[in-house]
């Protein structure tokens, strides 16, 4: 495929760091509370959802690129041709890969030394649901960050 035209440029990287290091962080939040777990766990699974939070954001945020360089945004298809579409099937796998995750992690008060803890559907869609919206909110969430952290830049 050759591509016609400007093509443009991906987002920046400020956003996916800043808002993966906060959602991640909540996330590892959540599950800690859900499940009052003991242990070197806690470290694993925040290292865990601080990472898959940059891949989600990430695609989330570039949706429109990729589907422009892979040509899918031409196609007309009702679900992959769709920007918003894709991001909500990215929330989805994200959904059942944080709840999936904290299944298998043995402990916690409603685990056993057999069953996993499995974090609350709430609190996973809630999480999806902060990551799809994400390119929503940025813009006014950044108005209020430091310069360093996407804010605007000082006196303008």
């Amino acid at each position: 495929m050759v591509l016609e035209g400007e093509v443009p440029s991906l987002v920046s990287i400020v956003p996916i760091v800043v808002l993966g290091i906060v959602l991640g962080l909540y996330e590892l939040i959540l599950i800690h509370r859900d499940e009052n777990f003991r242990g070197s766990h806690w470290f694993g699974h925040g290292l865990h959802s601080v990472i898959f939070m940059f891949v989600a954001l990430f695609f989330v945020f570039n949706t429109e690129y990729f589907l422009s360089i892979t040509g899918l945004g031409d196609k007309g298809w009702p679900i992959i041709s769709n920007p918003w579409a894709v991001r909500v099937i990215i929330g989805l796998i994200l959904n059942i890969k944080m709840h999936a995750t904290s299944a298998v992690i043995k402990g916690g008060l409603r685990g056993s030394m057999t069953g996993g803890m499995t974090e609350h559907w709430f609190h996973t869609t809630l999480v999806s649901a902060l990551v799809v919206l994400s390119p929503l909110y940025w813009p006014l969430l950044s108005n209020f960050l430091p310069e360093w952290a996407g804010g605007p830049v000082a006196g303008q």
